[in-house]
């Protein structure tokens, strides 16, 4: 059992029920619905088709829905390429006209009003750079081309020095959310996140519409970084979007900042995932360069939740493949030491610190014993995320009667969720558990195993209880 759990993007690639069959029995944890791409349509068939499969081979593969932010592109161009000369001038306006040399259109209304002379506008992640010279304030930007090169419609533009003015949510937003929604995924991801507040408002828009579906924030904008604490308090998870992050900040400063973040994140019992181009020459070759070898396995090192793909397995030619090569990196990098046991302890102020306590109690005894799991009976999933921030080298099993946590913890490192509700007595039911984690060779006779419970059970309370045995 892996630890490190996989997010693969699904697109035309993947579409397929065969092809998306294949990629969960290899190892895919969660499914990742773009809505930068794909229509309702499609992602309806995705979501069937991954619910058939987690019933027909009693999975818990999670979906999660990403929805595409305040994203500025430039418009259409003339002759559908042109090549910006370093060192000219263009006008960028928010009227919609085709790209020419001399004038861009940018899907960003306030554009004028918003950036100051100096301000660096990025375009095609990066590829293009300009330099605001001055602006009327109402419709047109004045730049400088400070690198050049050709350039093709639609693509994406970053304003790394301007303070964006945009909602968090779009129309566009709205809509799929309302549609992610009504098909019930487990968790929804909010692309472009500035602030706490951005979380605030997508939750209340979840709230509102009687869910309780839980929230990924992905951090891609300087201004988050500078909000991040807030942002994690509000948020059920973090993802570290490398893509338009490394086009917004410098791209030395992003790994130092993906390990902070996984720190971070541990210490908050929030799950984080890595992601952008991790094995990006997969997309057409059968194997990966060393460098994201390397990359994959640091992810994993650090202590990552879970690493993601992209367009991978969503346009690539080898999306199986590329999930076993995943597979191999994540299994041979978690036999690094380095990986398990960071403690935090827990705070007596907290109104769960004895639930905390057990979790943490469970953990140290885990270490000391090399105990082969710990297996605990959560209603709200709470104990399985908190013994997960611990890192423990042992497998970390949940049975609950909730069945509307099974698919999110498959996205928590180290955790497989059951579903149980035959709560009886507390000996009677870590019996039955026990017998049922040996049918299934995930513990064996012989082994030293932790049990984490609540007294009485029928009350499906905090946990309070831990019990150290051997399995008979």
């Amino acid at each position: 059992m892996k630890k490190t759990k996989i997010v693969a993007t699904i697109g035309p690639a993947s579409y397929n029920e065969q092809v998306l069959h294949d990629m969960i029995m290899e190892g895919v944890d969660v499914c990742r619905l773009n809505f930068s791409h794909g229509t309702h349509e499609e992602y309806r068939k995705v979501i069937e088709n991954v619910r058939k499969i987690n019933k027909s081979y009693n999975r818990h593969t999670a979906i999660l829905a990403d929805l595409q932010g305040p994203k500025l592109r430039i418009g259409e161009v003339e002759n559908g390429k042109i090549e910006l000369e370093t060192g000219k001038e263009i006008v960028l306006t928010n009227v919609k006209t085709p790209g020419t040399i001399k004038k861009l259109y940018i899907s960003y209304p306030q554009l004028p009003s918003d950036t100051v002379p100096g301000a660096q506008i990025l375009i095609d992640d990066g590829k293009i750079v300009l330099e605001v010279i001055d602006s009327d304030g109402k419709k047109e930007v004045r730049t400088k081309i400070i690198q050049g090169g050709w350039l093709t419609a639609k693509k994406g533009v970053n304003l790394p020095d301007t303070k964006i003015s945009l909602p968090c949510l779009t129309q566009k937003d709205l809509i799929d959310l309302e549609f992610a929604l009504e098909q019930e995924v487990e968790w929804i991801a909010l692309s472009f996140v500035r602030s706490g507040e951005d979380i605030k408002e997508i939750k209340k828009q979840i709230k509102d519409r009687g869910k309780t579906t839980k929230v990924i924030a992905k951090i891609e904008k300087p201004q988050a970084l500078h909000d991040i604490d807030a942002i994690l308090k509000e948020a059920d998870g973090l993802m570290v979007a490398r893509g338009d992050l490394g086009v917004e900040i410098p791209l030395q400063d992003v790994p130092i900042i993906q390990k902070q973040l996984v720190i971070k994140c541990r210490e908050a019992s929030k799950p984080v995932i890595i992601a952008t181009q991790m094995m990006e020459s997969m997309i057409d070759n059968i194997t990966p360069t060393r460098a994201e070898v390397n990359d994959v396995a640091n992810a994993v090192m650090d202590g990552a939740d879970a690493v993601m793909l992209s367009a991978e397995t969503s346009l690539g030619n080898h999306p199986v493949e590329v999930i076993k090569m995943f597979n191999k990196i994540i299994k041979k990098s978690e036999t690094f030491g380095g990986i398990y046991y960071h403690y935090n302890t827990p705070d007596p102020n907290n109104k769960r610190f004895i639930s905390d306590s057990i979790c943490y109690n469970a953990t140290k005894l885990a270490e000391r014993v090399e105990a082969k799991a710990i297996i605990t009976m959560s209603f709200s999933g709470y104990t399985g995320h908190k013994i997960s921030s611990f890192r423990p080298n042992a497998n970390t099993f949940i049975f609950t009667a909730n069945r509307s946590i099974l698919n999110s913890l498959s996205l928590i490192w180290g955790v497989k969720g059951y579903f149980y509700n035959k709560f009886i007595s507390t000996d009677d039911t870590i019996l039955d558990i026990i017998d049922i984690l040996k049918k299934e060779d995930a513990i064996k006779t012989g082994d030293l195993i932790i049990n984490i419970a609540s007294i009485p059970i029928s009350d499906k309370g905090e946990s309070n209880m831990l019990k150290l045995s051997r399995v008979k």
